[in-house]
């Protein structure tokens, strides 16, 4: 099916043509729901190749709809561009050129030199809308951010979920905003010099509300499972229209709402065994229909696979980037002390610390004990920016029982050193909402599934917290929150009032000084420059950053209490030739400082750290002897 049909409503000036595709069907009707007469139906035409449509003249944006498969129950388009009732209600036709953009002039941007910054629509803003979000755009610009990643938007089930139990994949959730809400977001945020990247679910589908598997029986396969359900058939009998379906689908946000990218949710899910992987063809088809503005796909991925992010002319599937498990997993182990669940195949080592920051992955073929099975492949040769690095995102959050933000277990000048190394180091940097404040508020796992599924969720968090020490007993699980409670959706908010509290205002500065300085110094902004990291402590790492022509960089964290750090004139060169930039420890920085006491003498640098923390410092234009 090379030219496999768009499907869903489209309106012309004259009326609106409707197409969809249901093989198994014998007969499909269009009801239409609006008007006085309604429920109008109108017979569909079958077109071949399990395609029928309809053109119902006179009928244009605004009218609601419904499609009745054999005489049955009506049931939204399951290509439905927005479900104003819900996803178990009638669908909606939507004009996407009734939308004035003003982005024209936008070339977009590559993955190298992005700095993103992950968010939840429905808990950024206390409104948890499309516009409330883009009225804080320009905060997120000044704070130093270049690209705003968006958790999955395919509507769900219910008034509040993360975006994974997606049921309408082509419709915006309603509690949101309409779709030109979405529009306006997007075309703010570029006014702004903001790319736009969506979080897209392609292995699987919601337990609830996903009528594309009602239109398509072979939508699934059964027989191969995910964590989260049934596997789509991407190679199976009948795959090449389920392949179809959610390629129009990433296209469709492209072309409608003007996205730049999209991160792959769980490509590790994402069973397809044919010549030519989804992933491959996706980008194939999304970069051709993008043209000189690109688009930029990073790959959700534990198996730290080099294919993932190899060229396809290197055999590989093309992919920009991907989220940096490890990185995460060997910071949290080093800083938390934690090594349960994600951390129990990694050590509070100050070397494995460095290792990561070198080359991206710590797994690169050994046993995982946490996965019972040899992890990874050799990184060698990939370069740095296309590992996408956190300290933490919405998973390692809100996956835990009390959905407690790492400066919650670590204390913040611990926080504080780490984020200096993240926003030094040569990977590409992502924040999660709130992070650059430490924001005090949790971020948990919620749903708003009817009562039969969700009683199952309850259950299913309940028994996934066991795994956390202090949770395994009835008291310590009386302490989690139930993801169907609202409580716990409000309680995820954000409280923008606390960053212009302390401790939060003092560590905005901070984060904003370090976006500052990496977007200023050649050191840090340079995509092609020398990287470096060793351990130069029992608990502590260097950072070494080096640009063409421009100072060396170098970040000093330790996460040890009152570590002394001694570094040679081999390491860092001349006592005289290098300045203090920050320290964590700066007054202006935090509310209690405790600078870390920096000596040169004839044999280097001496650094006193009083407790955790970082310090840069920038070196002569010559390199160091």
């Amino acid at each position: 099916m090379e030219n496999y049909p768009l499907l869903g409503a489209f309106p012309d000036s004259s009326g609106t043509q409707f197409r969809v595709y249901a093989p198994d069907a014998h007969k499909v009707e269009l009801l239409l729901e609006s008007g006085a007469d309604s429920p109008r139906a109108m017979d569909m035409a079958a077109m071949g190749d399990g395609i029928h449509e309809a053109f119902a003249e006179g009928v244009f944006a605004g009218e609601r709809y419904r499609y009745r498969l054999d005489d049955g129950t009506p049931v939204p388009d399951p290509a439905s561009r927005f479900q104003p009732e819900g996803v178990h209600g009638p669908s909606e036709v939507v004009d996407p050129h009734a939308f004035a953009w003003q982005d024209a002039a936008w070339e977009g941007k590559p993955l190298a030199g992005m700095v993103i910054y992950e968010l939840h629509i429905g808990t950024f803003t206390p409104a948890g809308t499309f516009a409330a979000a883009a009225e804080r755009l320009s905060y997120l610009r000044d704070l130093g951010i270049t690209a705003v990643e968006l958790m999955p938007l395919h509507d769900f089930p219910g008034e509040r979920n993360w975006g994974y139990d997606c049921a309408a994949l082509f419709a915006p959730p309603r509690g949101y905003g309409r779709p030109e809400d979405l529009r306006r977001f997007v075309d703010a945020a570029h006014g702004l010099g903001l790319s736009v990247l969506l979080d897209v679910v392609y292995n699987h589908l919601g337990p609830d509300g996903a009528y594309v598997a009602a239109f398509d029986k072979t939508m699934l396969n059964h027989e191969r499972r995910t964590p989260w359900g049934s596997s789509m058939n991407l190679d199976g009998a009948r795959s090449r229209p389920v392949r179809e379906f959610l390629i129009q689908n990433a296209l469709y946000w492209q072309r409608d709402f003007h996205f730049d990218g999209f991160r792959l949710d769980a490509t590790s899910a994402i069973d397809d065994r044919s010549e030519l992987h989804l992933l491959a063809e996706l980008g194939d088809r999304l970069r051709a229909a993008a043209g000189p503005r690109g688009c930029v796909l990073i790959a959700e991925d534990g198996r730290n696979l080099n294919t993932i992010i190899h060229t396809r002319e290197q055999g590989g599937q093309g992919n920009d980037g991907e989220w940096c498990f490890d990185f995460h997993h060997q910071f949290h182990r080093v800083l938390t002390g934690e090594r349960h669940h994600y951390y129990e195949g990694f050590r509070s080592s100050a070397h494995d610390l460095a290792l990561t920051l070198k080359q991206g992955w710590v797994f690169t073929g050994q046993d995982d004990p946490y996965g019972a099975a040899s992890r990874g492949t050799d990184p060698v040769g990939i370069p740095s920016w296309r590992f996408v690095a956190y300290l933490q995102s919405h998973d390692e959050v809100g996956n835990r029982p009390l959905g407690d933000r790492l400066h919650s277990v670590a204390e913040l000048p611990t926080y504080r050193g780490a984020m200096a190394l993240l926003l030094g180091a040569a990977q590409t940097p992502m924040l999660f909402m709130g992070d650059e404040w430490a924001a005090g508020t949790p971020f948990h796992f919620f749903t708003d599934h009817k009562p039969t599924i969700g009683a199952k969720v309850t259950a299913g968090r309940r028994e996934f917290y066991k795994i956390w020490p202090g949770f395994n007993t009835a008291r310590g699980l009386d302490k989690t929150r139930d993801p169907q409670d609202p409580g716990t959706f409000e309680a995820s908010r954000l409280d923008w009032d606390e960053h212009d509290r302390e401790p939060h205002a003092s560590t905005l500065r901070y984060v904003r000084r370090l976006l500052a300085l990496r977007r200023s110094d050649p050191a840090l902004s340079a995509t092609k420059g020398e990287f470096d990291a060793r351990s130069v402590g029992r608990r502590a790492v260097l950072v070494w950053r080096r640009a063409p022509g421009a100072r060396p960089l170098a970040i000093i964290g330790s996460f040890g209490s009152q570590e002394t750090i001694r570094m040679s004139t081999r390491t860092l060169g001349g006592p005289d030739q290098w300045e203090t930039v920050l320290t964590s420890e700066d007054r202006d920085f935090c509310t209690d400082s405790q600078p870390p006491a920096i000596h040169w003498n004839a044999g280097g640098l001496e650094i006193e750290f009083q407790r955790p923390g970082a310090v840069i410092l920038r070196g002569p234009h010559e390199d160091p002897v």
